[in-house]
């Protein structure tokens, strides 16, 4: 262990090894491996916090060898926070044993938004050019390469104002955080988010100093180069005339919202600021769902859509409350839910990428579960969930994946 790091609080000292980690541990139900359930990491960190158990290339890969989900913590009757203690886990074994270089170039790009922006010139460039045998031919992660989303031609707050007004009275005023999805890849979503938003009576003000969330980085032992992504992050969205900070990515609302203050008291920093953000810190959905009666659907727009199911992101229900409420409540829409729906797809950050056999393992289990729906659309909030299972979905499955600001938004009443 490093002298640097410190361990202050045993995660072994509540855990009573009751088991019901097991039966919620995506990874664990799949390989139905000790070595792979959360109470085994946490007594493996317990044991190297004591210097019982040496560092190792191993341990290393028993500690990663986990879908960062949260589901573990926010279920454990005895109030272990594996979550946290994985992160710190996972950045001291990055310290000592480094990692893959896709990964470290992959941290690298995300601590400066100028990097991500090249890199994703430079990829959107290389979509264009490269012949479409080859993308069918070559996988990343057992996806094809032609499966994975088309870059946004321009980054979306490059093309939208600053400040959109509300359509019709006003209600209040938001703010948006776009994260890098929305901004590099599903633009579709960011601009559907607004109009949903404007419609219902809110202005919308997108901080253009935004950046990374900076979970991946930490994920990976990328502290320093996370540190001012976030301190940049919490001075933009330290706005004290909004109503609401919004996200339409999980994990990031899961970082502005748990993370951020966790972590400022981490580094002994004034943390009121990040706990005064938290609080104004809500998912799109479930935004919309607390002023459902400004959300103007026409019904018969909606009856011709067909019917429609949907896939709960982890970090989406672990932190916020997911969109199938709001799907339920409009009773116009034909929503189908998939008996699996609140399962893990195996998508991860970048566990689909590091462990491809059993995120695919997962991921085919729940698109066996959404075509027994017989839904056409398949709703997701989180843009890794929706690389991760569209990447593997063939013409024949005849199913479309969406954001449901995008189903939402085209459903809209004008």
């Amino acid at each position: 262990m490093s002298d640097s790091t410190d361990f202050t609080d045993s995660p072994a000292s509540k855990c009573g090894k009751c088991g019901l980690c097991l039966a919620v541990c995506p990874v664990h139900r799949l390989l139905m491996e000790e070595q792979a359930s959360p109470r085994a990491k946490i007594q493996l960190i317990e044991s190297y916090n004591r210097n019982k158990l040496p560092s190792s290339p191993y341990l290393k890969e028993l500690i990663n060898r986990c879908l960062m989900c949260g589901t573990c913590t926010a279920n454990c009757p005895s109030g272990v926070d594996h979550y946290s203690h994985f992160m710190d886990m996972r950045q001291e074994m990055a310290k000592e044993h480094g990692d893959r270089i896709e990964i470290k170039g992959l941290v690298f790009l995300l601590a400066r938004e100028q990097r991500l922006r090249l890199a994703a010139g430079m990829a959107k460039f290389g979509q264009s050019i490269v012949p479409e045998v080859f993308q069918k031919k070559y996988r990343l992660s057992n996806i094809p390469l032609d499966k994975f989303p088309q870059l946004n031609k321009k980054p979306f707050r490059s093309v939208v104002p600053e400040e959109i007004p509300a359509k019709g009275k006003e209600l209040g005023i938001v703010l948006y955080f776009t994260g890098c999805a929305t901004n590099y890849i599903y633009d579709t979503t960011g601009h559907a988010t607004l109009e949903l938003l404007t419609a219902m009576g809110y202005r919308v003000r997108i901080p253009q100093q935004q950046t990374c969330c900076s979970i991946p980085m930490l994920y990976h032992g990328g502290i320093e180069e996370a540190r001012k992504n976030i301190e940049q992050n919490l001075q933009c969205f330290n706005q004290s005339d909004v109503a609401a900070i919004i996200v339409d990515c999980p994990t990031c609302g899961s970082a502005l919202k748990k993370e951020f203050p966790a972590i400022m008291k981490k580094w002994d920093k004034d943390s009121n600021m990040a706990e005064a953000i938290s609080t104004k810190v809500t998912d799109l959905m479930s935004f919309i769902y607390d002023r459902r009666d400004n959300l103007k659907i026409d019904e018969k727009k909606a009856a011709t859509t067909g019917p429609v199911t949907y896939h709960a992101p982890c970090h989406l229900k672990n932190t916020f409350i997911p969109a199938d409420r709001l799907l339920r409540e409009l009773t116009c829409i034909d929503f189908i839910e998939a008996a699996d729906a609140f399962d893990c797809c195996g998508g991860g950050g970048t566990f689909f990428y590091e462990y491809p056999e059993i995120s695919t393992k997962m991921a085919m289990q729940k698109i066996a579960g959404a075509k027994k729906t017989g839904a056409k659309l398949w709703l997701t909030d989180c843009p890794v969930c929706r690389i991760n299972l569209s990447g593997r979905l063939t013409a024949a499955d005849n199913i479309k994946m969406a954001h449901p600001a995008c189903y939402l938004a085209g459903l809209l009443r004008h």
